[in-house]
């Protein structure tokens, strides 16, 4: 709540000790409008209706009539101060020009700060340009893999196989890594089930994930349903993949890596 200015307060004290010391007359003389009206800053013309409204309120309310209107009951002036001063009915019946409640003359309502009603700061936002942001981060990302992979190939030594000879074919004959899961399927399916059935059920599982989960949610833990269909689709081809790769020797047959050595070369 805004505070009132300390000049403000001790202006409507000061008017509350003077209303309080003026003595009210027992009855209203001829004189007292007129002499109200000179020490008041309410205009003469007011001060007539204000006495035109009273006499009317009075004859309705001796006939059982409901009182005035507000605006010809009480009328309302603004003092130097900005505040409102309400007049009542009663001007020139004994009541003070503007008296109040309680006999305040003066109703401090509000005083309201001078500031700008627009926000001018900017809103922070979670996001960044492409460029140069995005690809600098790339670019360097990219340069770094390159002399690794420059530098590994100078210390590294990595021979080519002699030439394939179509006579004779290798024992065991793996595809490569990323089809070894595949190929794992077919030792235990038949191939249109391994082939065609297994892998056409996943794809389109993954392809109706979002739609099934519309949630827009960037959070793991918010987006339940597809983490655990993406975890339990790459858990199964890994185990198919890891199976194929080290657990498969010389006829396709199972085989313990750590006791028939590993029958697989990249």
């Amino acid at each position: 709540m805004t505070e009132i200015p300390e000049h403000l307060l001790k202006r409507a004290a000061a008017a509350r000790d003077k209303a309080a010391e003026t003595p009210a007359p027992a009855e209203p003389a001829a004189a007292e409008p007129a002499a109200a009206a000179s020490d008041s800053r309410i205009p003469e013309h007011l001060l007539q209706r204000s006495k035109a409204a009273k006499a009317a309120q009075t004859g309705k309310a001796g006939a059982g009539d409901e009182p005035a209107e507000a605006s010809a009951g009480a009328v309302a002036v603004a003092d130097k101060v900005g505040a409102v001063v309400t007049a009542p009915a009663g001007v020139g019946a004994g009541i003070p020009v503007g008296a109040g409640p309680g006999g305040h003359t003066q109703r401090l309502l509000t005083v309201v700060k001078s500031g700008s009603i627009q926000d001018v700061k900017a809103t922070p936002v979670d996001k960044v340009h492409t460029w140069p942001h995005l690809l600098a981060a790339e670019f360097v990302a990219a340069l770094a893999c390159t002399a690794f992979v420059f530098i590994f190939s100078v210390f590294v030594n990595a021979p080519l196989l002699e030439l394939a000879n179509t006579n004779q074919t290798p024992n065991p004959s793996k595809a490569p890594w990323y089809f070894l899961g595949l190929q794992e399927l077919l030792t235990m399916f038949h191939p249109m089930i391994a082939g065609v059935t297994i892998p056409g059920v996943g794809l389109i599982a993954l392809i109706l994930a979002p739609y099934l989960d519309r949630n827009p949610s960037n959070k793991p833990e918010d987006r339940k349903f597809v983490t655990s269909l993406m975890t339990v689709h790459l858990m199964f081809w890994a185990v198919l993949v890891i199976i194929g790769s080290f657990f498969r020797g010389p006829g396709f047959n199972f085989v313990l890596p750590w006791k028939d050595g590993l029958f697989f070369e990249l």
